[in-house]
């Protein structure tokens, strides 16, 4: 419903309101990880530190060298995220490379995932989908009972293989002999189920754990942000959109909500402007509402562009606009252009295993940088005299000081998770690189 013309509408930016909570979930650094047991956990989030693996042997080095400089990186984070409905624990892994050389470059931050079949909530989820699709049937059948009821009121003939469709009123009154009797063991089912989920929880999360450690591994050889830290999730609340004047014979579109969260924000348009980087002014309005955040987290959402260069271009490509009339009768206003966000094949490299579409995933933002600066980077004490060689020469050809340059680092995965060879051939460990897509600090 359109509002009255008369109402006071607020036209200050920080209007006064409960926030909304957005469909972004935040990592934030939450200390450091000193339990030996939760170092070698694949399901413990963190920042720095040497990576958990998911797969029943280590992934070979090369997965974490730049292919700059052919080093070893460090491990910025790993993060547990498996798919909703998914039957494989998942990790994703980030490394980058703090060579002053190697910064600006392509293939100085690489991405992989990490995806393990566990088997028992591969049970259970497909127990649940079975339930969840037996009862989808059922409640289609009750409504079919109704729309026949509704067609001929004056019948009461149901087909045997139709539930009961005064089943509401049998409830009411205690008729264990009718449908309300299946209802009740399908509740009993779910509530067994989630008390066995309960009670099993930890055992579960044992398949995502380690059971030998890194210390005969190369990966002990690569150089690490010590001590690692928690990475720990909040969801991301913004201040409502302020409201303008807005006359009452305009229609007003409802926000967009998904999962009982506005998104509307989301789907906002950038304007199509030479003026001042709004792509900027826009990026760092937004993180100043939570300036400890060090990755933004929206599966399949939309990403948020550091500054308007040629990855922007593309993500957010310049719309057609409308020609301006020739005859001056022909009188037409245009609207100014908006930018929204594409991720199609054309733009975005697909799958290389299943060629599937890849959509944007996470992103680091440029508080992790400070957070890493300030925990030491250590090269294991198992490197050879050669390989230390190597690395003093590598830092001294690119000067005496080290870090990265990075304004934001964009990860977009396979949609369909993919865990199939080159053959097709479906497998229970997987291991693949993803894409990254890095805006440079301006």
């Amino acid at each position: 419903m359109a509002p009255s013309a008369e109402e006071d509408w607020s036209d200050s930016d920080e209007e006064v309101g409960s926030e909304v909570e957005t469909s972004v979930l935040l990592g934030v650094p939450d200390g450091p990880i000193t339990s030996v047991n939760e170092l070698a956990d694949a399901a413990v989030s963190r920042i720095g530190g040497h990576p958990a693996f998911l797969l029943a042997n280590d992934p070979p080095i090369s997965s974490c060298q730049c292919k700059i400089c052919s080093l070893p990186m460090e491990l910025l984070v790993q993060m547990w995220c498996p798919f909703e409905n998914s039957p494989m624990d998942r990790a994703l892994y980030v490394w980058g490379c703090a060579n002053p050389g190697c910064q600006r470059k392509d293939g100085s931050v690489r991405a992989w995932r990490g995806l393990r079949y566990n088997e028992k909530y591969a049970a259970k989820l497909e127990a649940k989908l079975a339930r969840k699709s037996a009862q989808e049937e059922a409640k289609r059948q009750v409504e079919q009972a109704k729309q026949a009821s509704k067609a001929n009121p004056f019948s009461l003939k149901v087909s045997s293989n139709t539930k009961n469709p005064f089943g509401l009123g049998a409830q009411i009154f205690g008729d264990t002999s009718s449908g309300a009797n299946d209802m009740k063991n399908d509740q009993l089912s779910e509530d067994e189920e989630s008390e066995a989920e309960s009670s099993t929880s930890e055992q579960s999360l044992l398949t995502a754990m380690t059971n030998t450690t890194l210390s005969e591994s190369p990966w002990t050889a690569a150089p690490a942000y010590l001590p690692p830290l928690y990475l720990s999730t909040a969801s991301e609340y913004l201040p409502p959109q302020p409201k303008t004047k807005i006359s009452s014979s305009v229609e007003v579109s409802e926000p967009s909500v998904e999962g009982g969260r506005d998104i509307s924000w989301a789907f906002e348009p950038y304007e199509n402007s030479l003026e001042v980087d709004q792509v900027f002014e826009r990026f760092t309005k937004r993180v100043g509402y939570e300036g400890e955040q060090c990755i933004r987290y929206d599966l399949n959402g939309t990403p948020l562009p550091f500054s308007s260069d040629k990855i922007f271009e593309s993500l957010f490509p310049t719309p057609v606009s409308d020609s301006l009339p020739v005859t001056e009768p022909d009188f037409k206003i245009v609207l100014p252009q908006k930018r929204i966000y594409t991720s199609s094949d054309g733009v975005l490299s697909p799958c290389k295993i299943c060629k599937g579409k890849r959509i944007f995933e996470c992103q680091l933002m440029p508080n992790l940088i400070n957070i890493l600066r300030n925990i030491e980077s250590r090269p294991s004490k198992t490197l050879s005299d050669e390989d230390r060689r190597t690395a003093v020469q590598q830092t001294l050809k690119g000067g005496s000081e080290k870090g990265m340059e990075w304004g934001t680092c964009m990860i977009f995965s396979c949609k369909n998770d993919c865990r199939v060879d080159e053959e097709g051939k479906e497998e229970n460990d997987v291991w693949r690189e993803e894409l990254v897509l890095v805006q440079w600090d301006v």
